[in-house]
């Protein structure tokens, strides 16, 4: 964890000129689930309005100057201001992918938040950041699995990739989780849930041997296979989802 330490301390400080109120981790960081020089960096950061071109600027200058850390390629950070906080439909300036745009921060990242999120600086989530209203999660995660999730499983030119496969096993999982028992689980809890919701017991294997360490098949057919099973699986697998939800 040096590294992460390393590239959060120098987040901060270069931050830290904007007056931030609050810095919070969520994903893996937060949940106890972080692998160093595998998993994002996921940060929230609530600042004093208002964020104009100049914050922009000032926000832009900070990620350039932090290209050149390791790690920092898998820093995303979304800041939202006390003003803008509430509603999950609402675009936040975002960096990511090494360039700066709005999304928005879902009712997931804010459930991690208020659930067991970690505070860098500030103020908790809970005095910044309004909760999640009943149902809301719940509805958005059945959309997620429907709506984005589901018309790619018929997209065979993705799933002989790790990062499709890991991501579209887990996020079933969790999503699965969250419908039945209104919880949310890390990823690692995720792949002790799949062989119980019927998961090709050799995916779930892969899976976590690339991202836990164990044997990697090396198999040249085996990603070709292998995105076989997963959609023969992941497609039946949400459509029973969304159909008991």
């Amino acid at each position: 964890m040096q590294q992460t330490d390393a590239l959060i301390d120098r987040f901060l400080t270069g931050l830290a000129p904007l007056s931030p109120v609050a810095v919070w981790a969520h994903g893996s960081l937060a949940a106890g689930d972080y692998a160093e020089g595998r998993s994002d960096l996921d940060l929230i950061a609530v600042l004093p309005p208002p964020t104009g071109p100049r914050t922009v600027w000032r926000l832009t200058v900070l990620h350039a100057r932090l290209r050149a850390e390791p790690l920092a390629d898998g820093l995303h950070c979304t800041y939202l201001t006390p003003g803008t906080a509430a509603g999950a439909e609402r675009r936040h300036l975002t960096w990511a992918h090494e360039r700066l745009f709005r999304r928005t921060v879902s009712p997931v990242t804010r459930t991690e938040l208020h659930t067991f999120g970690r505070v860098l600086r500030g103020a908790p989530p809970a005095d910044v950041l309004p909760p999640v209203p009943d149902g809301e999660l719940a509805a958005f995660v059945l959309r997620d699995q429907r709506d984005y999730w589901r018309p790619y499983v018929d997209r065979t030119d993705l799933w002989t990739r790790d990062v499709w496969v890991d991501l579209g096993m887990l996020t079933h999982a969790r999503a699965a989780v969250t419908l039945r028992e209104g919880r949310l689980i890390s990823k690692r809890e995720a792949l002790d849930v799949l062989p119980g919701l019927g998961a090709p017991e050799e995916v779930v294997e892969d899976i976590r041997a690339r991202r836990y360490g164990g044997p990697v098949a090396a198999d040249a057919a085996w990603p070709q296979r292998r995105a076989g099973l997963v959609r023969s699986y992941l497609g039946p697998a949400i459509d029973a989802l969304v159909a008991g939800s």
